[in-house]
C-alpha cells in the first residue's frame, strides 16, 4: 500500500501548492538516481516522492484524495454497496453505484496482486475455486521511461510523443509548470496481465537551456547590453520563454543590475507565472573600436573613476 503522500513529501494537509512544489523539488534533487548511482533505497524513495507529487501536484487529484474519493495510488475508493432503490447490491449503474464488472475490478485491485505474488489462485479459469476469475488476477507490470523536454515546454506545457523498446509510441501531455524529476502516470499503458494492463510511468528530464536557468524559484538570464544603451538608456529586444519582448534599459545601467520581466518566469503553482530576472551584462564590440578607445583614454585622464562595490 502506498504511503500517505503528505507524509512522503513532509508537508501538512494545509500546505499550499507552492509549499508542495518546493518540498517535491528538494526531495527529488536529494534522492534522484543520477545523484545516487547504484543506491536502490534512494531510487525507491525517489519513486515514492514522484508518485506523491503526481497526486498532490494536481489540484483535482488532490481534491479527490482529501475527500477520500481516491487512495494514495490514485485509484477510486470502494465505498460499499448501494442502498435500496439503486438496482440491487451492485447499484445497477445508478448514482454512486457499481455494476458487476466494477466490483470485480475493485476486488482485483484489493486482492489480485497479493494472490498472484503469493502463488495463490489468480483466475486461471472456471473451476479454479474461490478467488478465481478475472477480477482477482494481478495487473501487468508498469513500464518506465524518461522523457527529455525543453524548459519552454515545462513552463508552458506541450504535447510530446515517446517511443518504447517494444516499438509502441505514446502521446504524452506535459502539464503546465512541470518540474525536473516529475513522473507522469498514464494508466493502462503498461504491460498486459490477467487483471488488465499496468501503467506507464514517464519521468520528465528538463534539458539545460542556453539562455535561461533556474535560480531557486526564479527564472534568470544574462542580458547583453551595449555601452551606449547602458549609458544613455534605451529599448532592446530581450528573449523570454514566450518569445522576444521589448525591454527598457534604464539610463546608467551597470553590469549585474537586475531587471524584472513580469509574468515571463516559471509557473507559480497557482495557475499563474512568476517573473523572469534579466541580469545586465555590459558588452564591448568584438573588434576594437578606435573611437571608443580614444574616448575612454580621455575620460580616464580627465575624469578618473573608481567603481564602488555593490
Amino acid at each position: 500500500m502506498a504511503r500517505d503522500p503528505y507524509e512522503v513529501l513532509g508537508v501538512p494537509r494545509s500546505a499550499g501548492a507552492d509549499e508542495v512544489r518546493k518540498a517535491f523539488r528538494k526531495l527529488a534533487k536529494k534522492h534522484h538516481p543520477d545523484a545516487n548511482p547504484g543506491d536502490k533505497a534512494a531510487e525507491e524513495r525517489f519513486k515514492q516522492v514522484s508518485a506523491a507529487f503526481d497526486l498532490l501536484g494536481d489540484a483535482e487529484k488532490r481534491r479527490k484524495f482529501d475527500a477520500g474519493e481516491i487512495d494514495a495510488e490514485g485509484r477510486e475508493v470502494f465505498r460499499g454497496f448501494a442502498g435500496p432503490g439503486q438496482g440491487g447490491p451492485f447499484g445497477g449503474g445508478g448514482p454512486g453505484g457499481f455494476d458487476a464488472s466494477d466490483f470485480g475490478d475493485i476486488l482485483g485491485e484489493m486482492f489480485g496482486r497479493r494472490t498472484g505474488r503469493a502463488g495463490g489462485r489468480s483466475g486461471a479459469g472456471p473451476g479454479a475455486g474461490p478467488g478465481s476469475g478475472p477480477g482477482f488476477a494481478p495487473r501487468g507490470p508498469d513500464v518506465r521511461a524518461r522523457l527529455e523536454i525543453d524548459l519552454e515546454e515545462a513552463i508552458l506545457g506541450a504535447k510530446k510523443r515517446i517511443s518504447f523498446q517494444d516499438g509502441r509510441t505514446l502521446d504524452v501531455t506535459i502539464p503546465v509548470g512541470a518540474v525536473e524529476g516529475q513522473t507522469l502516470r498514464l494508466r493502462g499503458h503498461g504491460e498486459p496481465g490477467r487483471g488488465g494492463k499496468g501503467d506507464a510511468l514517464i519521468e520528465l528530464v528538463i534539458r539545460p537551456h542556453p539562455v535561461f536557468r533556474r535560480d531557486g524559484e526564479q527564472l534568470v538570464m544574462d542580458l547583453p547590453v551595449s555601452i551606449p544603451d547602458a549609458v544613455l538608456g534605451g529599448r532592446i529586444q530581450a528573449p523570454t520563454p514566450d518569445g522576444p519582448v521589448s525591454l527598457t534599459i534604464p539610463r546608467g545601467a551597470s553590469s549585474g543590475q537586475s531587471l524584472r520581466l513580469k509574468g515571463k518566469g516559471l509557473a507559480d503553482g497557482r495557475g499563474g507565472r512568476g517573473d523572469l530576472i534579466a541580469r545586465v551584462q555590459l558588452m564591448l564590440p568584438d573588434a576594437p573600436d578606435p573611437q571608443l578607445e580614444a574616448f575612454a583614454a580621455r575620460w580616464r585622464e580627465e575624469r578618473p573613476y573608481v567603481p564602488r562595490r555593490r
